[in-house]
């Protein structure tokens, strides 16, 4: 039997983790010898009893071929750490799992690609930059790695694919088991154009610990993450770390200073994560190899001979503001108001709040919402 089938079927015993699948082969325990320990071999190899006995009872050549047909008939294509196709980046990093399960286009995993990561209740500002920077990124060329969670993910992930870009899902489950559940139908529109990806056996349920520990694998596909929004304790700031340790470039969207969902951000920029306002930003870092990076409207405020769009700046179209629509948009940026709450928080009479609002339609900077509410758009 092929080695890497071997290393397959440890990957899918139960009870045998990454740790002791590291601990066999540093041992220069040779993979096709395992197939013929008995269970003293197992416990001199550093295994425990329960460890032992079980795969002495279970691990035959027999078992393994059952799982493989298991997994290949959910249509999942196993990657080992064995394999030519193994990503190299990844092979890069402090702990590169050993296996990794995928469905859809695996040539993916050799694209210059960037995760983009955030917080799961994201404020209308973040998801607007999310869902911009996302669509420019992929045009640029970049494939967008995210995890699939509520938020920012699932922003990121919904936007690459109406740009028909590129994306991966790396989930913190089995790749059989979509969480949360209202994501079902994005991971298989994933699938059918970019890929989802999981170092966890299929039929794993998500349980706590296995979340964080997957956001190493996002960090370690790319050339880097971009966080584009994050409160102080985000799980996206684990994503960061990993990309640090595996000496990746971090990136930082700055957000107002009064919204608690950008404090993780602005803690990044403090610690030297490169500051994110548009494409350019990420872009001139990795330009060389991008097939579509020169024709991209992005400005960083250049002249108009290094810059393909010298009428704007940033990510968004320029659109002339009064001071005062300035202050609404400030407030939509925070979250969908009422009419009673602009009133409120502006001190102005209904009059000139409504001429205001009635600008900011018409500039399609906001939308109103049922129950006289408004939304930044």
């Amino acid at each position: 039997m092929e080695e890497r089938w071997i290393l397959f079927g440890l990957h899918e015993m139960e009870g045998i983790g990454k740790k002791t699948i590291s601990k066999l082969i540093l041992g220069q325990h040779e993979l096709p010898e395992l197939l013929n320990y008995g269970e003293s071999d197992w416990v001199a190899a550093g295994l425990r009893k329960d460890q032992a006995a079980r795969l002495t009872s279970q691990f035959t050549i027999e078992w393994i071929e059952s799982k493989r047909e298991h997994v290949y008939n959910q249509g999942i294509e196993v990657i080992t750490y064995l394999d030519q196709n193994y990503p190299i980046l990844m092979k890069e990093t402090v702990q590169p799992p050993w296996v990794m399960y995928a469905r859809g286009d695996v040539s993916l995993l050799h694209n210059s690609s960037i995760a983009m990561v955030g917080t799961r209740m994201p404020t209308v500002y973040g998801r607007k930059v999310g869902e911009k920077l996302a669509e420019q990124l992929c045009n640029a060329g970049l494939t967008i790695v995210s995890g699939l969670a509520r938020g920012i993910d699932s922003v990121c992930h919904d936007a690459v694919l109406r740009a028909k870009g590129k994306t991966i899902a790396v989930f913190g489950t089995g790749i059989d088991n979509i969480y949360p559940p209202e994501n079902t139908s994005l991971a298989e529109r994933i699938a059918e154009t970019g890929l989802l990806l999981s170092e966890y056996p299929p039929g794993t349920r998500a349980r706590q610990g296995l979340f964080p520990e997957r956001n190493r694998i996002i960090a370690g596909l790319t050339l880097g993450t971009l966080v584009v929004e994050a409160d102080i304790r985000s799980g996206s700031l684990i994503t960061a770390d990993a990309a640090l340790e595996a000496g990746r470039e971090v990136f930082a969207v700055p957000g107002p200073i009064t919204s608690p969902k950008s404090r993780g951000a602005h803690n990044l920029i403090r610690q030297g994560a490169k500051l994110v306002t548009c494409a350019a930003d990420v872009l001139e870092e990795y330009r060389l190899g991008l097939p579509n990076a020169e024709q991209l409207p992005y400005n960083r405020g250049r002249s108009t001979e290094t810059t393909t769009e010298p009428s704007g700046r940033g990510i968004f179209a320029e659109v002339k503001l009064s001071p005062d629509e300035q202050r609404v948009i400030y407030l939509l940026e925070q979250g969908e108001q009422s009419l009673d709450q602009l009133v409120e928080l502006l001190g102005w009479d209904f009059g000139h709040l409504h001429s205001v609002l009635l600008s900011l339609i018409i500039k399609k900077q906001i939308s109103q919402l049922p129950g006289t509410k408004y939304a930044r758009v």
